[in-house]
């Protein structure tokens, strides 16, 4: 009887489920013109896959466009995928058109893809072809997160006539250099290659050989096929904290039998080679045009160089209005998670409190003034910059990143000698250090990195679970050097840029040094905020490599961190140094050699040192609290 009223229960689930589904579509077919399966074309001929939602109503409407790489088919294993119609739904309801497209070469767009190459003239034709449809008001915005938002940065340096505003989330991967950061959409980090990218390409690349439909199949055809096909690969999952380890590097996705696509490509790449900076990823070489509402969180992968991609603009724009029109919002979330915060949000295992906000309605105010020509209360009503200080778990707001009351204050590394791990001497302190030279030893072994725990990360599948987590059994090891402030007596808030300077030497030609900043609780728990990497052969710029000498002594400016975080009273700042962060970032083998192609590495000793003539230090962006 229980079995028959469990099978009773689920039935009715499904077809409940079902049911709303099917609500949803009604809904949108009650106020919109349904236009699916529309094969946009490209100037080269190539004709981009795209779907178009827009209000039943013969007047022109503005547009609200996404272009993504992942599948948007409205049916996958024979039932209804109803997240596109719920965006379309609320885009339409207020009067909006809202057209999703994928980029070529994905699902059903024709041609060859490429994450972070596509032609940037792929987004200007498909503006170009939106306004000249009759029922287009000429004006376009841009929105979407991670993936969904990369492609508009490159594409606002063409600056459409049509493209009115944009509202890019998460959008890390669409930056190539800006300023210090040459990430190259994130694949590297200091000349590390962040391995995020690796995990992430196993499921979304394509092989040269895939299912493709007739060119002359008609929209009809493609939308009755649709039911049927989606044209979605299937991977079988993977182990990732066990298949990131394999070596060579080059050969991780064949190991796991991936498809062949544009991994092997890319990560043969150095950061200054020619093949990034030929489309699709932004540069701050480029121009810029579109008024821009920016989305960041400090857990995600690149929270500093988007950070500094929002700072050129509103330096470098050379149209007041774009340049005047810039906001942002950062949030303490993961990667694309601004919406899942809550009353009470969890960022790894750290509450960072109530950190919702009205997203929605912000953005929507955003549009109306730039598509539609409203005069509404956004600038009356929005910060130019909305962030939230964990700590203190409270939304604040400043007319520039960072607050124009930072104060940066240095402080430097000091120990005895013995450094090593949570139970050494290591000390941050405001005193620069004496003339005599110590200094911190440890040896760095690939086979044994430091284990990625937490940390400003996304996409490694199982390797890495991003967020806040408690560092101090990490930090047993030997081979993580850990340097804390005294508890501060008042509370202090560090919000910005955190600056890294350290002197160090080492017996390898070449080796990678890390930075992570904590906050280190009463209890001993401490939990990271932000962490960085410099592979030392990058140290006087990434666009040659410079082999280091045993013995000599080198100084190494890291890539910036960044945080906004209050240490309450008894609280203290720390920072942990070590080689490897992995699989964060992939491992220095140590060799000098290419490392993507290598297979044996062999064991650096490296050493940091602090005195007046080598003062390692960092600088810490601090407000005292009022």
């Amino acid at each position: 009887m229980r079995k028959i009223l469990l099978l009773f229960a689920i039935s009715f689930l499904a077809k409940t489920a079902v049911f709303a589904q099917e609500d949803i579509l009604k809904k949108l077919q009650n106020i919109a013109v349904v236009d699916q399966k529309v094969m946009m074309p490209m100037r080269d001929g190539v004709r981009l896959a795209t779907d178009i939602f827009r209000p039943k109503t013969n007047k022109p409407v503005p547009v609200i466009f996404s272009k993504t790489p992942y599948n948007f088919n409205s049916w996958g294993n024979g039932e209804m995928n109803t997240r596109t119609y719920q965006a379309a739904l609320e885009a339409v309801s207020r009067g909006y058109a809202y057209v999703v497209q994928n980029e070529r070469g994905r699902f059903f767009s024709e041609g060859d893809w490429d994450i972070l190459g596509p032609p940037t003239t792929d987004g200007y034709d498909a503006f170009s072809w939106l306004t000249k449809q009759a029922w287009c008001n000429g004006k376009i915005g841009t929105i979407g997160c991670s993936s969904t938002a990369e492609w508009q940065m490159a594409v606002a340096a063409l600056d459409h006539p049509s493209h009115a505003a944009m509202v890019p989330q998460g959008f890390g991967a669409g930056v190539g250099k800006v300023g210090e950061f040459w990430e190259q959409g994130n694949w590297y980090r200091g000349g590390a290659q962040q391995m995020l990218f690796t995990a992430w390409l196993y499921g979304t690349q394509n092989d040269a050989v895939r299912p493709q439909f007739p060119k002359n199949a008609t929209q009809e055809e493609l939308q009755r096929v649709s039911r049927y096909f989606d044209l979605a690969t299937e991977m079988p999952p993977v182990d990732w904290s066990k298949g990131l380890r394999h070596l060579p590097v080059q050969d991780i996705i064949k190991n796991v039998n991936g498809q062949k696509g544009v991994y092997e490509k890319m990560i043969v790449r150095k950061p200054n080679d020619p093949e990034w900076f030929k489309g699709g990823l932004y540069h701050d070489n480029m121009p810029f045009g579109v008024p821009s509402f920016w989305f960041v969180s400090w857990y995600d992968v690149s929270s500093a160089p988007n950070l500094a991609l929002f700072n050129h603009v509103r330096k470098n724009a050379t149209d007041p209005q774009v340049r005047d029109n810039q906001y942002l919002v950062i949030a303490p979330t993961l990667h694309c998670a601004y919406k899942r915060a809550t009353e009470n949000t969890i960022v790894g295992e750290r509450s960072v409190g109530d950190a919702r906000l009205n997203y929605d309605e912000q953005i929507y105010a955003w549009f109306d003034h730039w598509l539609k020509g409203e005069t509404n209360d956004f600038f009356k009503k929005t910060p130019r910059v909305q962030y939230y200080t964990m700590g203190s778990n409270k939304w604040q707001s400043s007319e520039t990143w960072p607050p124009a009351d930072v104060e940066m204050k240095t402080y430097y590394l000091n120990s005895g000698g013995k450094a090593n791990s949570l139970y050494g001497d290591g000390k941050l302190t405001l005193q620069a250090p004496s003339k005599e030279n110590k200094t911190d030893e440890f040896a760095y072994d690939p086979k044994f990195p430091v284990p990625s725990y937490g940390g400003n990360v996304c996409c490694t599948g199982n390797a890495v679970q991003g967020g806040s987590f408690d560092q101090h059994q990490m930090e047993t090891r030997h081979d993580i050097l850990v340097y804390t402030t005294e508890p501060f007596k008042e509370g202090v808030e560090m919000t910005g840029q955190i600056e890294t300077t350290l002197y160090v030497s080492s017996d390898a030609k070449d080796t990678d040094f890390t930075v992570k900043v904590i906050d280190v609780y009463p209890d001993g728990r401490a939990y990271n905020l932000d962490e960085t990497i410099l592979r030392a052969r990058y140290r006087e710029g990434f666009d040659k490599e410079v082999w280091m000498e045993k013995g000599k002594v080198y100084k190494l400016n890291l890539s910036p961190m960044v945080t906004s975080n209050y240490f309450a009273p008894g609280h203290s700042i720390r920072i942990e140094i070590s080689s490897s962060n992995f699989p964060r970032f992939d491992r220095n083998l140590n060799t000098g050699g290419n490392n993507y192609d290598e297979k044996d590495g062999i064991v650096a000793h490296n050493q940091i040192h602090h005195s007046a003539a080598y003062p390692s230090q960092v600088r810490l962006p601090l407000l005292k609290t009022k």
